[in-house]
């Protein structure tokens, strides 16, 4: 790993120098010569590796060919795990396989045509854009930033990608599942009606978590147990729940107006756990008054719920494959093709088409929601759109070395400002 200094401003400036989609059945696809695509993985932990495998498998003519994390042992990690799946899809010579903190602009430099960005959120900006100054089509994992400085920055970042002629997808796989599609563009004809009410949901038991070693520094614990501190992951309503958000927002074609949430830290509450909630109710107000409760927990022994729920003036839908009311429709086919892999061939197709996708502004605006909840959950505030979108929040740390970080307090409602 480099245990150099690098500044958010150094980032940007060195980086300044280097619809939905139709659906795809991977595999059908072919490619030669100039339709060869090369990847780079940035963030090489589980699911920047999930993501990698879905790309390189989504169509034929696509290698993996760089490689970077902050961390060497998880790139090291990543290298044998991804070369022994993707065999003669992964050329990968140690020449480009970059650590340290800025390994994301030495993979940038290489001739890669997409970049997967998968580190955890906070970075998520920063890297994509670094991604679309260099000219490089872009897969980002969810969500698009951790604080609304973030979010406006993606949403440049997506203005200037559809200037240029550049792919942005996110990690929103329902948005390419087929089930979801049928459904939803069901509901857009208006098989339910009017939409006047929704709910969704992430209930679920405990993540993953690493202890503090006696050589860790602050930074470098923050980020092998990233999920736990809200600049490095947004918590869990941004980093989990935006999913579900983002059907919202989908099928309402449109974002809130205003959001009103409570939440807090009931059951992990060790220092192993950083500065995250465990549990979030937000009530999120649509044009019209329209009112949408949303739910969000990790806490192990609970039950798990991981849904949607739309309501209209004529039925109900779950937004995924089924409709009553005045239209009953369930959606029954078999052996779809996998979202995770589907999302991957719609961006290749869109690439070799010439009409690149740009999910930029959807992913952004799903983001800025599940900040808006977390906002207003942690301090006791109704927190407006208008308002979150000029927030001058910032998270992320304006330097980046391993060394110390001091860790926010637990949000307290009623005391945390809102900012």
């Amino acid at each position: 790993m480099s245990d150099s200094s690098t500044s958010r401003r150094d980032f940007l400036k060195a980086s300044a120098a280097v619809t939905a989609a139709a659906m795809v059945v991977p595999g059908q696809l072919f490619a030669s010569g100039s339709d060869a695509l090369r990847v780079g993985l940035i963030g090489c932990g589980g699911r920047g590796n999930g993501a990698a495998h879905d790309c390189i498998s989504s169509a034929p003519g696509v290698t993996l060919t760089a490689l970077g994390d902050v961390f060497k042992d998880r790139l090291d990690a990543s290298a044998e795990h991804l070369e022994g799946l993707l065999e003669d899809r992964f050329d990968v010579p140690a020449e480009r396989r970059f650590t340290g903190f800025d390994a994301y602009q030495q993979v940038l430099a290489t001739d890669v045509d997409i970049v997967i960005l998968a580190t955890p959120p906070g970075f998520r900006p920063i890297h994509l854009a670094a991604a679309i100054a260099a000219g490089k089509h872009v897969f980002m994992e969810k969500p698009a930033a951790v604080d609304p400085t973030g979010v406006r920055s993606v949403l440049e970042s997506s203005q200037l990608a559809a200037k240029r002629g550049l792919a942005i997808v996110a990690g929103t796989q329902r948005r390419h599942e087929k089930r979801y599609r049928e459904t939803i563009q069901c509901i857009h004809d208006g098989a339910i009606g009017d939409l006047v009410a929704a709910q969704c949901y992430w209930n679920q038991g405990g993540l993953w978590v690493h202890g503090r070693r006696p050589e860790y520094s602050d930074m470098e614990w923050q980020l092998r147990n990233w999920l736990y501190f809200t600049w490095a992951s947004g918590d869990h309503i941004v980093e989990q729940h935006v999913h579900n958000i983002d059907v919202i927002n989908w099928a309402f074609r449109t974002h809130p107006v205003k959001a009103t949430a409570m939440g807090g830290r009931q059951v992990r509450t060790a220092p192993q756990y950083g500065n995250i909630f465990d549990h979030f109710a937000v009530e999120f107000e649509y044009p019209g008054g329209v009112l949408v409760q949303s739910m969000c927990r990790q806490i192990d022994g609970t039950s798990s719920r991981v849904s949607e729920r739309l309501v209209g003036t004529k039925g109900v839908s779950n937004a995924r494959d089924r409709i009553r009311g005045e239209v009953d429709y369930h959606f029954s086919e078999r052996d779809v093709p996998n979202p995770y892999v589907q999302e991957h061939t719609d961006l290749i197709t869109s690439i070799r088409a010439g009409t690149p996708l740009n999910e930029g502004r959807q992913i952004a605006e799903s983001t800025l929601c599940a900040v808006m909840g977390r906002m207003s959950a942690y301090t006791g505030k109704e927190v407006t759109w208008d308002f979150a979108m000029q927030s001058k929040l910032d998270l992320v740390p304006k330097t980046f070395a391993f060394d110390e970080l001091a860790i926010d307090a637990v949000a307290v409602p009623g005391q945390t400002p809102l900012i």
